[in-house]
């Protein structure tokens, strides 16, 4: 079954087909404007959605050596994300599904990162621990079989790539943060001073807080002032990737050992982060766990995780109807 995958959730245009047993094709357009507004405005994601979805279509067909009548099921990401952008993919995918008669189904974004694992190693097999960390989310999920998944922790205020962008605003590097702040990182010393690791009182064990560390970053560079910000750029940019980091690879490795797993992936933007992937080998090695993450361009927003979820849906006969809406706080 050649399945098309189309994904819209944010500011990444994206199609892909997925025949089964491989990804044929993987398009992804990023939209450049937003980076003039240092963050994505929903309405200009919308609207270049609307502007791209066709062409990035037609070019995920062209180098999968596809025709329209090739594809046999649609799959498209129905939340979260804006909503505006969420509607032109779920739209594209309800008019393709009709004109060619043949089924579509809405697929969760998140559980989308999950299976973007499978793509790079088609022997995945459940139980394993998935950290999810992106711009617009952080969790921590134990994948107990395909299609079944149980939240141990969320996090309740900035996901981890959010306090990377903010974090990049307040140091003026550029929109968006991570990638800037990672490789200024790299040059810094992680001992010029230490930022909070939170530790929540009111939440579960597993869950996670960056609303604090990312004011700590403020309160430092308001108090020593723009000269020795801008001297001390990367030392503060490597401290405060390693406080984000060390609370992520902490927590990780007490939910996948509690939980008795032995297997961790890692998914969403912020697991492109060398730094992360790095700590978290050295982490779980000692602890005798796996660990294992996408490509770069499978970590992103991309079509090819929603094309492989949706393949495993369709072949149940799992499909959605015509009243498929936009859900921009859908919950795994």
């Amino acid at each position: 079954m050649n399945v098309l995958g189309i994904e819209t959730s944010c500011d990444d245009t994206s199609a892909a087909v997925f025949d089964g047993r491989q990804l044929k094709a993987n398009i992804i357009s990023t939209q450049l404007v937003h980076r003039n507004f240092g963050g994505v405005v929903p309405e200009l994601a919308s609207r270049s959605h609307i502007q791209l979805i066709l062409p990035v279509i037609r070019q995920a067909l062209i180098q999968s050596n596809c025709e329209k009548s090739d594809i046999q099921g649609i799959a498209v990401t129905r939340g979260p994300g804006l909503a505006g952008s969420l509607l032109v993919g779920i739209s594209i995918a309800k008019g393709l599904a009709q004109s060619l008669q043949i089924p579509f189904v809405g697929i969760n974004h998140l559980e989308g990162h999950i299976w973007a694992n499978r793509l790079a190693d088609p022997d995945l097999a459940p139980p394993f621990l998935v950290l999810i960390a992106s711009g617009g989310h952080t969790q921590l999920v134990l994948t107990e079989k395909w299609g079944s998944y149980q939240i141990l922790g969320r996090t309740v205020d900035d996901a981890a790539g959010e306090a990377f962008d903010k974090v990049g605003k307040m140091l003026e590097l550029g929109y968006p943060g991570g990638p800037l702040i990672e490789k200024l990182a790299g040059e810094g010393d992680t001992k010029y001073i230490r930022f909070p690791r939170a530790r929540l009182k009111n939440a579960g064990e597993y869950d996670f807080s960056f609303s604090g560390l990312k004011t700590a970053v403020l309160t430092h560079i308001q108090a020593i002032g723009r000269e020795a910000r801008d001297t001390h750029l990367p030392d503060i940019a490597a401290c405060f990737q390693d406080a984000v980091i060390s609370v992520l690879v902490d927590k990780t490795i007490k939910a996948a050992k509690d939980n008795r797993v032995s297997r961790i992936c890692l998914a969403g933007g912020v697991a492109v982060n060398k730094a992360l992937q790095q700590a978290m080998l050295r982490a779980a090695m000692k602890k005798q766990l796996q660990v294992s993450w996408p490509s770069p361009a499978l970590c992103t927003d991309n079509a090819g995780m929603i094309a492989q979820a949706g393949h495993f849906y369709l072949e149940q006969n799992k499909t959605s109807d015509y009243n498929l809406s936009p859900m921009p706080s859908l919950n795994l």
